[in-house]
């Protein structure tokens, strides 16, 4: 069984490395972007990430799940990463943080 504590420092270490992630079309990381949906993390410390692109004919909708896939899976402790992409439900700008919103400037 997975310590809780080693779980919730791997989930704050895949936030970390997933907003060093940047949808190329706006200057914005994809997590602050609200694109990433779950993050779970199982008792193989294998990451699961429920994301999302801006538009389903995005010009990264091969490379930004990729790109996704291979930062987590490069984290200590991390054996593995799964990406599923899900336009359920669609993405749009009220799933943004309020740091990405004013950055934007829609505050």
């Amino acid at each position: 069984m997975m310590n809780h504590e080693k779980t919730i420092n791997l989930g704050n270490q895949v936030i970390e490395k997933l907003k060093t992630v940047f949808d190329p079309e706006i200057p914005v990381n994809i997590y602050d972007l609200g694109l990433i949906y779950t993050i779970n993390i199982d008792d193989q410390s294998v990451a699961h990430i429920s994301m999302t692109l801006t538009a389903p004919n995005c010009p990264v909708a091969e490379s930004l799940p990729v790109e996704v896939k291979e930062v987590v899976s490069g984290i200590d402790g991390i054996s593995g990463c799964e990406v599923e992409l899900t336009f359920d439900p669609p993405w749009s700008k009220d799933m943004m943080s309020e740091e990405a919103m004013l950055d934007l400037g829609f505050l």
